[in-house]
């Protein structure tokens, strides 16, 4: 494992709980553009921390005023903050007067939703970029992987995760994970009206992440599916590129709807007169690469993959300069 000072761009995590101490240790051990410059937390006897400082990352356990007090603190460029929505509205007005980069793994969304096989591009010059959710990272880029194809008038995700790796973070906010969800496959995955349910699985030994996608579509005479099909393998191999453990759990399915089904009360008004005929189904499944979390933890691994992939595009994009001015 890369040790603090290693050079590359200087990150800051705030939140030493799973999901920090998971992304301080793929920043070192995975990342070869991002150098460790401090671990935040407010527990001074948080893992997180304990291994921070072991490492050799400067720690603070002030929180986000005690990583502005930080020496080294103006060395920093980008911040992850792994708290809560509430905590990164704080954290984000204190952090504004400085210029740095917010990567924010929060439900806050303060900024843009960001998938990064999606639309990170568009959004990379931007202060503040939100990774919507778990659920939102593991499913937004299929819904858009057939968006890109046909008109989506609904889409609806299901994620189902381990209870054991659902955190306390997780755990007080379900509501935003389900409401920000929603929006992002509208935003970001192009469906008309979107949908997201999550379950806290309770399964001993405890299950790896699972979702499911289901899409509906104007395709009269099936014509599309194929076009559907290989975009959908395309956009996993995408997202498998930073998340070894995404992938397929089986092949595509395409139902037709049958004549009189309601779906009308599913698709609303926005999508206009957009005919549904069939029914795209996906299942995935999402095993996390265990650099701290269990590897049943997926939910929790995509996310701060989706992050370090991030933080890493922000890195390698050049300084905008004026024409003309001096070096």
């Amino acid at each position: 494992m890369a040790k603090a000072g290693s050079g590359g761009t200087k990150v800051a995590i705030i939140g030493s709980g799973n999901i920090g101490t998971d992304l301080m240790i793929k920043v070192m051990r995975v990342s070869e553009t991002l150098e460790m410059g401090a671990m935040v937390g407010i527990d001074p006897s948080s893992d997180g921390l304990a291994r921070a400082e072991r490492f050799g990352v400067p720690t603070t356990a002030e929180g986000v005023d005690g990583l502005i007090a930080m020496d080294g603190f103006d060395e920093i460029e980008i911040v992850f903050d792994a708290t809560s929505a509430g905590a990164h509205k704080a954290n984000a007005a204190k952090l504004a007067p400085y210029g740095k980069k917010l990567v924010d793994l929060t439900p806050a969304a303060i900024g843009p939703f960001v998938v990064p096989p999606v639309n990170l591009e568009e959004h990379i010059g931007l202060d503040n970029l939100n990774m919507v959710t778990c659920g939102g990272q593991a499913t937004i880029p299929i819904v858009a992987a057939v968006s890109r194809i046909t008109e989506v008038p609904y889409a609806e995700i299901v994620a189902s995760i381990a209870s054991k790796s659902a955190g306390p973070g997780t755990r007080a906010n379900i509501d935003e994970f389900t409401e920000t969800t929603s929006h992002a496959i509208e935003a970001v995955g192009g469906a008309h009206v979107g949908k997201a349910i999550i379950i806290l699985n309770p399964a001993e030994p405890p299950l790896i992440m699972r979702d499911t996608v289901f899409c509906l579509i104007n395709d009269p005479d099936g014509g599309q599916q194929d076009a559907i099909r290989a975009s959908i393998e395309e956009m996993v191999a995408k997202v498998a590129e930073y998340v070894p453990g995404y992938r397929l759990k089986q092949d595509v399915q395409f139902t037709v709807v049958p004549e009189g089904e309601p779906v009308h009360t599913m698709v609303g008004k926005s999508a206009g007169d957009i005919a549904v005929t069939h029914k795209v189904a996906v299942f995935l499944e999402v095993e996390g690469a265990a650099h701290y979390l269990p590897a049943y933890a997926g939910n929790l691994d995509i996310m701060t993959s989706a992050a370090l992939r991030t933080a890493e595009k922000i890195a390698e994009r050049p300084v905008a300069t004026t024409e003309g001015a001096p070096a």
